[in-house]
């Protein structure tokens, strides 16, 4: 039996694997030289040589998710434009909002202390697509919409504040990013502080006005919130009215509808098309906008849709301009993911009370003491 294994156990080893546990260490002993021998070293190799080939193409594939992740986080980082308003404004301003500890951070890993946001979104025509879309070929840029957005302590409910651009107000000395600054203006457009010292005079006037610490400043111009409303599948509004704005081009009848990027943003800017043509009537339409796209957010699903996550991203930081505190993809997720539980159905719109003003029937100036009652809210 010896002699036979010696003699056709390496054949018989290859087909089964090493030969039948009734040999014991010579049916082993055979299936290991069998390996060894007759074609078992090609077999080995080859598997070897595929185990190789298998691994460094993971490795690759690992090399280029990381370098892709990389350029991704680097390219959406790179898009974001900032300005350091803090410094330019100094320690001279309305201070910050005290807020109740919550408990240790490793608790609560995401900031809830309440927060105001200073929101405009700028007429820039810089830019053919900024031209086009804005209607016009006028240079520079103006504070077209302006909203505060209060967040309760907490994140889960908001207060968005319209402030009309035809408000008359004090605009204070601003710094200018060029040395100096500007002078100090009594009874102007809310709206010429951003075209006289951008986001800077901007800030500056706003907390002058409400005696409200800005925490933050964000800015989106025409083409990147049609962009952004765009990358999330549109929004949907109600109307009340119809509409018809040839300046805006905005052609609507009274009814639910489900905008694209380019009509979503004539819809913010008609005036002329509703009512009596004022900036009040469309400020009604830009509240109805806010809590649309609050709407549309919640139901993307964008986590679960790595395309369209992307492209919203994208819209999104690559048409912000931001405070330094905000200037980054990881700053402005933080901030995203804490406000994760508010919705339009805890989103609050109103506007800062107004009366006409004295001076100028076509302009209009804070109402007193209600609008004071409205900024003292938001501390």
């Amino acid at each position: 039996m010896s002699g036979e294994d010696g003699s056709g156990g390496e054949d018989a080893a290859i087909p089964d694997g090493g030969g039948d546990g009734g040999n014991g260490g010579n049916g082993e002993g055979a299936g290991a030289a069998g390996v060894a021998g007759a074609g078992g070293r090609s077999w080995w190799s080859g598997r070897s040589r595929l185990f190789k080939v298998t691994g460094i193409a993971l490795s690759c594939v690992l090399v280029a998710s990381m370098a892709g992740a990389a350029w991704v986080y680097w390219h959406l980082n790179h898009n974001i434009k900032s300005v350091d308003i803090d410094s330019a404004l100094g320690d001279n301003r309305p201070a910050r909002a005290v807020t109740t500890p919550t408990g240790p951070e490793s608790a609560t890993p995401l900031p809830s202390s309440a927060l105001n946001i200073l929101v405009l979104g700028s007429d820039s025509r810089s830019g053919k697509r900024n031209k086009a879309l804005g209607g016009g070929s006028s240079e520079g840029a103006r504070s077209d919409t302006a909203m505060i957005i209060h967040v309760d302590e907490g994140r889960s409910e908001a207060t968005v504040v319209s402030i009309p651009r035809d408000t008359l107000v004090t605009r204070p000395s601003c710094p200018l990013e060029s040395g100096g600054s500007t002078a100090e203006a009594y009874g102007v457009m809310f709206n010429s502080a951003y075209s006289l010292g951008g986001p800077v005079c901007a800030v500056k006037t706003v907390e002058t006005l409400t005696n409200v610490r800005m925490d933050h400043y964000i800015e989106i111009d025409f083409a990147g919130f049609a962009d952004l409303v765009d990358a999330l599948g549109g929004v949907t509004v109600t109307t009340d009215d119809d509409i018809s704005d040839e300046d805006s081009h905005l052609e609507l009848e009274a009814g639910t509808h489900h905008l694209d990027g380019a009509d979503a943003l004539a819809l913010a800017r008609t005036r002329h098309g509703i009512g009596d043509g004022s900036d009040l009537g469309r400020i009604g339409l830009q509240q109805k906008l806010v809590k649309g796209l609050l709407d549309q957010v919640s139901t993307s699903n964008l986590l679960t849709n790595p395309t369209r996550l992307y492209s919203v991203a994208d819209a999104l930081t690559g048409s912000l301009t931001t405070d330094t505190g905000l200037n980054s993809l990881t700053e402005l997720m933080s901030l995203g993911q804490s406000l994760k539980s508010l919705s339009s159905t805890y989103t609050e719109t109103v506007t800062m009370p107004v009366v006409p003003a004295p001076s100028n029937p076509n302009r209009v100036v804070a109402e007193e003491p209600e609008a004071g009652k409205l900024w003292e809210s938001l501390k």
